[in-house]
């Protein structure tokens, strides 16, 4: 058993009870029994977790069947509005076909035709007039003939063709305004019937559109009248399962009641076992005083007997001489008698002191490893220790040559403008293994310092100084002629240097060059004076 395991195991060694109500000591003692009732308590509290989870199910379906409802409301509410609009449009189709049957495009064509009848009519009389003007012209000739072949009564004849003559062209005229007359009323016909041949196209075209309207709107209708018999029964299906799920809830309800019934009953046998838990707690309070007394005997017990540490750890295992289970206590008190008889027996012969020796030298030799432990545990922090100071060492190291690197470049090129310098490892090494000092003029590096005039080379020196001095900078300094192998312009650069670089320094300058004082901000000048030295202070510059 695990309960046994965890009781007895030489590691945990902790008190422990079993779902049927034994407790295991680690002293060996084994107390309790299983009571009735409390697995079918256990059952119930298990059948009423289950009856709520499967009470949350219906509920979480019921939820989701109310929300596709709320999803399903819009579709209805869209489908009457679909509906309203095909009745709608199929009234606005009626209105369209009795519009269609009341067309005025027959009557257009009737029109038409009777116009076509009266342009044949008018055509006929140009006709009929033009042969009328024809033999009008015959008779003018025949006239004209007449008029010269008969001289002699010319006088009488000619007032009676020119009255002949009058007559015709007043009949002339008259056929040729009435011929104008016809031929602008033919113009009129003409262009009236090209209008409604245009018109009757545009009808048919519109006929033509009107027709696809209303195809395509009974298709629309068609497709429409479809999804409504889809969402109608989608409608049905989610009533049915609604009804369904109503069914399932009130099955659940009783469900409840009965296990609320059912909940009632367990808490009153809890409120008996809460009652049964007490008499437990107080009798495992007695076991533990009792526990606790059987403690300090075998307290006692040890200190008396010292072989107990020792041997500790095989009491209680199979096949050992602490074989509780399977020793008989009354026959391993006679073997103890035997055996102090044994011992007694044994006290002249065997000395009692190499006992107590082996455990001094074994005490020993656990104080010895210990203390070893100690220094290994030392050493470790101990290297521990060094390595971070060298990581630290390193980092430092490398922020002060970055640091000294840009000053040092910076002064130089400073003291000397156009050139450059800088401190870099050399080849093949780190900035641990060394820095070598490189100087450039213009793009040129140098090879080496021996190409640098002296100046060069003390300025240099200076540099590098200095930008030592400025990574970590002194309230005061004093340089004593440092300008002493430069010439004018170098000093000047020197004086322009300290300004920018050392602003929350003080300098005490030893120099007897003027490119020096132009940047002082206090002048001490020392001369003779009768054979006397004197100090002169002047202020050039108001710090």
């Amino acid at each position: 058993m695990v309960v046994r395991q965890v009781a007895f195991n030489r590691e945990i060694r902790t008190p422990s009870v079993t779902l049927e109500g034994d407790v295991f000591q680690p002293s060996g003692l084994l107390t309790g029994g299983s009571r009735k009732g409390g697995g079918d308590l256990l059952r119930q509290l298990h059948d009423l977790a289950e009856a709520e989870t499967k009470f949350r199910a219906h509920q979480k379906s019921l939820s989701e069947i109310e929300a596709n409802i709320k999803e399903l409301q819009p579709l209805q509410t869209k489908f009457t509005d679909m509906k309203a609009q095909l009745e709608l449009k199929m009234y606005d189709m009626s209105l369209f076909l009795k519009r269609a049957e009341q067309n005025e495009h027959h009557k257009l064509g009737d029109a038409v035709k009777k116009l076509e009848e009266e342009v044949e009519e008018m055509r006929s009389q140009i006709k009929e007039k033009e042969g009328l003007y024809k033999s009008c012209a015959d008779t003018v000739s025949t006239l004209e003939k007449s008029i010269k072949d008969h001289d002699k009564n010319r006088e009488g004849r000619l007032k009676d063709l020119e009255k002949n003559i009058k007559t015709l062209k007043a009949r002339i005229q008259a056929s040729s305004k009435d011929l104008k007359g016809h031929e602008n009323v033919r113009e009129r016909l003409v262009m009236e019937q090209e209008a409604v041949t245009q018109e009757q196209s545009y009808l048919k075209s519109q006929l033509t559109s009107l027709r696809t309207q209303i195809s395509t709107l009974a298709s629309d209708v068609g497709n429409q009248r479809a999804k409504v018999d889809a969402i109608q029964k989608d409608h049905d299906q989610s009533l049915s399962e609604l009804k369904l799920i109503h069914a399932k809830m009130k099955e659940c309800d009783t469900q409840i009641s009965g296990s609320i019934a059912e909940q009632e009953k367990c808490l009153q046998k809890i409120s008996d076992m809460k009652l049964d838990r007490k008499k437990l707690e107080n009798e495992v309070t007695r076991m533990e005083m009792e526990h606790k007394n059987c403690s300090v005997k075998v307290d006692k017990l040890v200190e008396k007997h010292t072989w107990i540490t020792s041997e500790k750890r095989l009491f209680g295992n199979g096949g050992t001489d602490y074989d509780f289970e399977s020793r008989d206590p009354h026959k391993a008190r006679e073997e103890l008698e035997r055996l102090q008889t044994d011992q007694s027996s044994l006290e002249k012969r065997v000395n009692k002191k190499v006992t107590a020796m082996f455990e001094k030298a074994e005490d020993e030799y656990n104080a010895l490893m210990t203390k070893k432990n100690i220094i290994e545990t030392d050493k470790s922090k101990i290297k521990k220790v060094i390595e971070e100071l060298d990581e630290k060492k390193k980092e430092t190291l490398k922020v002060t040559w970055v640091k000294v690197n840009q000053d040092f470049g910076s002064i130089f090129s400073t003291l000397l403008p156009g050139t450059m310098s800088k401190l870099e490892p050399p080849e093949g090494g780190t900035f641990l293994d060394g820095l070598e000092v490189r100087v450039a003029f213009g793009d040129v590096w140098k090879q080496s310092l021996s190409e640098l005039s002296g100046g060069q080379r003390s300025l240099l020196a200076l540099s590098l100084i200095l930008a030592l001095l400025l990574f970590k900078p002194a309230p005061i300094y004093i340089l004593d002629e440092v300008d002493a192998a430069l010439d004018l312009s170098h000093t000047q650069n020197i004086g322009r240097m300290i300004k920018s670089h050392f602003p929350h320094s003080q300098f005490i300058v030893v120099s007897l060059k003027e490119g020096m004082f132009s940047n002082a901000d206090v002048l001490f000048r020392t001369k003779f004076v009768d054979g006397v030295s004197t100090v002169q202070r002047t202020v050039t510059k108001q710090s």
